[in-house]
């Protein structure tokens, strides 16, 4: 124990000294790592021992190397310490003896920066930390100069994930403050959905008028969306998209890795950039179709989403203005997530005549099944049948299917809702006008935008608003700042937004 405690102190002596000797202070100022010594017992034949990190660049590998075969009655045997801090590059581990062969047996990952140790020792093993991970070297009697091991870079998780999706922002979803209760008598809910919703898709063409092969249901509609993309788009293709709009077109697009064109609208008040010297949406957020079209021949788009009624403002597409767009070199969604509040007929059935054109629907607004989550879209037989082979098999949940069918069932009761809302909807717009500082945009939806004017901030508008009590919609993007949207809901949810705005004034 005494010899090993002699041993100890007299290795806790060279390494103070070795400190001293190899490390300047340019060394402690840099990134790299103590070196800890373990056991080291003498050598007999007292031959030394050199450790060298090194960077894995050739050249100034092999000038050290010639320094060395240069100097080789030079015991320190030099190594170009400035050199070695200012490179950049990975680093490799570079064991050299004057005789015997040192075989490295773990890796560790190692910062651009140069360490030596010097000793006389008898069956060397040795250890040292670098980030967290050891170095552990042994001694072999085949005789050999060198050897040069590549260090490996310690592995990440985030590594294995697609550069373009390091990059990209979360999905910004509004925070719900309600959450349903579970669906109550649901029969069988252990086993799995059936994979082709045939009974749902049934109710669909029934309620729509379309043959169940052109319908296939989803997870909302926002599955399908993804869904539609990764059938069709190949990494940096681009999509059109008009914004502001709903912002899933373009978060998915980025997922899919495809190049999101804006054509943005353009406001008297606000300078917007934008990817084109043409803007094609009008001031009254309407689609201005000839400078579409200069996009689509100008850029050469795989696909363009719009939506009718539009998400924020309620406006509309015209069926001559989706006529000329679909005559277009480009496959045209569809989203009509609102059109039942519209007064106007779906346009399902145009897939029967237009390759390009994909509708899609959704019960999250006309049946308020936003929680389970149940889409459905319209396509093309001709496409259909690849977004089938694609589609995840059990996507629409027993209980969504469940509810959806059940809503489906119950066209009065839709029909009496959706009526009541569209004149609440007519009240409510008409009360907004009156409100000073707000301007109301007509709309087609189940919600109204206004811009906020006379000064207010439209943030801080709707902040008011929540600590009383009322929710409403605020945009934080350029393009909708000083907007805020309002939800159309019973006749009591009006009254108490008028109160509260009144408040304000």
């Amino acid at each position: 124990m005494a010899a090993k405690f002699e041993q100890e102190e007299k290795m806790d002596r060279l390494w103070e000294e070795l400190n001293e000797e190899n490390f300047s202070e340019k060394h402690r100022k840099s990134n790299s790592k103590m070196i800890h010594l373990r056991d080291f017992p003498k050598r007999n034949d007292g031959q030394k021992v050199e450790f060298k990190c090194l960077p894995t660049d050739l050249k100034s590998v092999n000038n050290n190397n010639n320094n060395n075969n240069n100097n080789n009655n030079n015991n320190n045997n030099n190594i170009d310490d400035e050199n070695i801090l200012k490179s950049n590059k990975k680093t490799s581990l570079v064991v050299v003896m004057k005789a015997g062969l040192m075989g490295v047996i773990d890796l560790c990952n190692i910062s651009s920066s140069s360490c030596i140790i010097k000793s006389s020792i008898s069956k060397p093993s040795c250890g040292f930390e670098v980030n967290q991970r050891r170095v552990v070297a042994m001694a072999s009697t085949l005789p050999v100069k060198q050897v040069n091991v590549e260090v490996q870079q310690k592995v990440s998780g985030d590594s294995f994930i697609r550069p373009h999706l390091r990059k990209l922002s979360p999905y910004q979803p509004i925070l719900p403050f309600e959450v349903f209760e579970a669906l109550g008598n649901m029969k069988f809910p252990y086993i799995y959905p059936d994979p082709e919703s045939r009974r749902l898709r049934a109710a669909l063409a029934e309620d729509s008028g379309l043959e169940a092969e052109y319908i296939l249901a989803g997870c909302g509609a926002d599955e399908l969306i993804d869904l539609i993309m990764r059938c069709v788009l190949e990494p940096g293709e681009k999509i059109v998209d008009c914004p502001p709009t709903f912002t899933m077109y373009e978060f998915d697009a980025n997922v899919n890795g495809a190049v999101v064109l804006k054509v943005l609208y353009c406001f008297a008040d606000t300078h917007i950039d934008s990817l084109f010297s043409a803007v094609p949406r009008n001031a009254d957020f309407s689609l201005n179709v000839e400078k579409i079209t200069e996009t689509v021949e100008l850029e050469k788009p795989k696909c363009i989403f719009l939506t009718s009624p539009n998400n924020p403002d309620g406006s509309i597409i015209s069926d001559g203005d989706l006529l000329k767009i679909l005559n277009l070199p480009v496959l045209v969604i569809l989203d009509e997530a609102y059109v039942e509040f519209s007064g106007l007929e779906s346009r399902m059935k145009w897939v029967k005549q237009h390759e390009n054109l994909i509708v899609l629907r959704t019960f999250s607004k006309r049946a308020g099944l936003a929680g389970l989550r149940v889409g459905y879209g319209a396509f093309p037989a001709s496409i259909i049948e690849y977004i089938w082979r694609a589609k995840q098999p059990y996507n629409v949940s027993v209980a969504a299917e469940v509810a959806a069918c059940a809503a489906l069932q119950n066209p009065t009761y839709l029909e009496n809702v959706k009526d009541a809302l569209v004149k609440e909807r007519e009240r409510l717009f008409k009360l907004l006008e009156e409100v000073p500082f707000l301007t109301p945009y007509p709309s087609y939806s189940n919600f109204i935008l206004c811009k906020v004017t006379s000064g207010l901030d439209a943030k801080k508008l709707k902040e008011d608003l929540a600590k009383m009590g009322v929710m409403i919609r605020h945009y934080n993007n350029k393009e909708l700042g000083s907007y805020v949207r309002v939800s159309v809901g019973k006749p009591e949810h009006t009254e108490a937004l008028m109160k509260c705005l009144k408040q304000i004034c």
